[in-house]
């Protein structure tokens, strides 16, 4: 039989957390058992375990894939520089508790692609004991054509911004716009491709508990995000020769070998430990229809749990279109300090609670107990508004929150992109206690 080509366009399988079976040739994946003696087309059968063996079913992570190459067959991989990326605090300057904010990264001058575009301007926790996350931003404009990247640190959620991002994967091809979500776990292979040129976004690396749906409790069976709406390639494989760069990222550090094969040679596998994407415009938003402005815990899409019940590892929450309609209240967040700590980018339109400063692409940083809330414009627009139902359109914002105190790198304090004026929009807000008014 022939060998398809490669794919080049995604397909997909609709489930999050379903056991999916997929094959590029009719026949390669094994009836009746996962390692036969001999498996179909002259294939290697090789196990991936994205969790412990011995977890609770519901909880294992695990994927068989037949492919032309086992993984174990590579050169020796030799230590390459991380560039910015970094995976725990050497900078040894102290945490800032000063809110934080920063205009959008630029798109680089030289060739650039996603591995080394990527600049972290935050950790916490520790990959090492498989807590917390590292906070990124990326900026590139040059597909890993010959290049190929797994981590074994933790998951990545990508978040783009600017520019589609195509992920080819050794489970099959999908892609992630502006307004859509992508994950890839724990060292899964993959490259990415720019069809549309420059890209620019932020991404989660998860160190802890894999990303999963939050638990609905009162909310009942329906609302947030659904199932059926994430969605999983269907096996396709790069059948191709040559000279490739393999690069790993392994404990905090960057790995490499040169290799003659692609490693994206999966014909067809099955399990659950897989990449997804998600649209985030299938997210059903819960919002208040009486009075006050809800907590962002409604608007989480996905969450890494910890041990201690209802405090994660890190929410991914989203703040898209919606309806305004409290009545009596004011709209906006509320002036807030808290327990977790959180980081906010910005994909399109305006956040409601700073019309101005914070851009598409910039990022801010609110840590435990810093407090925060809307700009003195905001809040005296807000609290003068003719409340009338409206709807927030046009608007695509997001934070990821976690219970580690995050460290900003040298770079995010340093950088020039960093608004040393940020604490000015509150300057305006003035002292209006009168003890004789009501």
């Amino acid at each position: 039989m022939a060998i398809a080509p490669p794919a080049t366009k995604p397909g997909y399988q609709s489930g999050l957390g379903n056991y999916f079976s997929t094959e590029a040739l009719p026949g390669a994946l094994p009836q009746g058992q996962n390692s036969p003696q001999k498996v179909a087309f002259g294939l290697y059968a090789e196990g991936l375990s994205g969790s412990a063996f011995t977890v609770p079913r519901e909880e294992s992570r695990q994927t068989w894939c037949y492919r032309i190459r086992p993984t174990a067959k590579h050169p020796p991989y030799y230590a390459v520089k991380n560039g910015k990326w970094l995976t725990r605090s050497t900078d040894n300057i102290p945490t800032t508790p000063n809110q934080l904010r920063w205009d959008p990264l630029s798109i680089p001058d030289a060739p650039t692609d996603l591995i080394n575009g990527i600049v972290t301007y935050g950790i916490c926790g520790d990959a090492g004991t498989q807590a917390g996350i590292g906070i990124h931003l990326y900026a590139a404009n040059a597909s890993m054509t010959d290049r190929f990247f797994h981590n074994a640190d933790g998951e990545m959620l990508f978040v783009p911004q600017q520019g589609r991002l195509v992920l080819h994967t050794e489970m099959g091809v999908m892609d992630a716009a502006p307004g859509e979500i992508a994950v890839i776990p724990r060292g899964i292979k993959f490259r990415a491709e720019l069809p549309d040129g420059p890209t620019r976004g932020y991404i989660c690396e998860n160190y802890g508990a894999p990303l999963r749906l939050p638990e609905l409790g009162p909310i009942g069976s329906q609302g947030l995000a659904n199932r059926r709406d994430f969605l999983t390639p269907v096996a396709s494989f790069e059948d191709r020769t040559g000279a490739f760069e393999l690069v790993f990222k392994f404990d905090g550090h960057l790995w490499a070998c040169e290799t003659d094969r692609s490693p994206l040679d999966v014909v067809a596998w099955h399990g659950t430990h897989v990449p997804y994407k998600y649209d985030l415009a299938n997210f059903m938003t819960i919002g208040t229809v009486s009075v006050d402005h809800p907590d962002p815990s409604i608007f989480t899409v996905l969450t890494s749990p910890t041990a201690d019940p209802g405090i994660a590892n890190v929410d991914f929450a989203i703040f898209p279109p919606r309806w305004m309609v409290a009545e009596h209240s004011f709209r906006p967040p509320w002036f807030h300090r808290n327990f977790m700590n959180e980081f906010m980018g910005l994909v399109t339109g305006e956040y409601d609670a700073k019309a101005e400063g914070f851009a598409p692409g910039g990022a801010s940083l609110h840590n435990c107990m810093s407090g925060h809330g809307p700009d003195a414009e905001t809040y005296e627009k807000a609290s003068n508004a003719t409340l009338t139902p409206e709807k927030i359109e046009d608007t695509l914002a997001f934070m990821f929150e976690t219970r580690y105190v995050v460290r900003p790198t040298k770079f995010a304090m340093e950088s020039p992109l960093r608004q040393e004026s940020y604490q000015d929009c509150w300057a305006g807000l003035e002292d209006r206690f009168d003890a004789s008014r009501r």
